[in-house]
């Protein structure tokens, strides 16, 4: 049986409902920290959340560091389902 179909929009809900200080008007280079008040407690609920939510299995602290932004959050999110699923994935890449 397949799994349901993931969308950039569902992983940007789950980053917008978490947020210690929301913003409606999320964009991929919305920062976590610094936009949405993120701090390492709800860094980690997050990572738990989209865990979960999404059936994935647990980050590597290198690769949590360098998801800064929600762009970030919804490229790892989708590579990470690619290769549960099988499918072939691109590399999440750092923004500068």
């Amino acid at each position: 049986m397949s799994q349901p179909t993931v969308t950039a929009d569902q992983i940007t809900a789950i980053v917008r409902d978490l947020a210690p200080a929301p913003n409606d008007d999320l964009g991929p280079d919305t920062r976590l920290v610094e936009d949405l008040g993120y701090h390492s407690l709800a860094l980690l609920e997050l990572a738990f959340a989209l865990e979960d939510e999404f059936d994935l299995e647990p980050i590597d602290e290198q690769t949590a560091r360098r998801i800064t932004t929600v762009g970030l959050v919804v490229e790892t999110v989708l590579e990470r389902v690619a290769e549960r699923d099988g499918a072939p994935s691109t590399p999440v890449t750092d923004r500068a």
